[in-house]
């Protein structure tokens, strides 16, 4: 019995000390700050090519990344920026409906009560215009801004 206990407990040790992730580290290079994006964490990203691309990343070795099976290497990253699930369906989903009920009220007060409430039209369609744009308020991380990106392996 003391035999099964040891191995038990051994081998969540191994465990704990082989557990390691890897991660995309972002570094100012004027104030050296640093942050640090885990593997399979949703991103946006732009490349020098002009190219954009959003998904999960995974990270394929030293200096490449993946997202949907394309390879990026990080010497052509331009901008990186995390990109939430949460965010990127509430944030689109809230602007689309209250632009929605704001040209749909203003309509109907501009039918049945003044003309001048037809003015609420503009900043509905510019609500709307915002949520199929998607926003994404997350703080963009340009190279010419002087962040620097490079692949970390984390242990947890």
């Amino acid at each position: 019995m003391k035999y099964l206990f040891l191995l038990l407990i051994s081998t969540f040790i191994f465990n704990v000390a082989t557990a390691q992730t890897n991660a995309i580290k972002i570094t100012n290079l004027n104030t050296n700050k640093e942050k640090i994006i885990k593997e399979n964490k949703r991103i946006k990203l732009r490349t020098l090519d002009g190219q954009k691309f959003k998904g999960r990343f995974r990270v394929v070795n030293t200096n490449t990344i993946s997202i949907d099976d394309i390879n990026i290497d990080l010497a052509d990253i331009d901008a990186l920026k995390r990109n939430p699930l949460l965010i990127s369906i509430i944030g689109p989903s809230f602007f689309i409906y209250l632009g929605a009920i704001t040209v749909g009220f203003s309509v109907i007060a501009g039918v049945f009560a003044d003309a001048s409430a037809l003015w609420f039209v503009i900043p509905g369609s510019a609500l709307l215009y915002a949520g199929l744009n998607s926003p994404n308020f997350n703080k963009n991380h340009k190279r010419d801004k002087g962040w620097k990106f490079e692949i970390v392996t984390l242990t947890d």
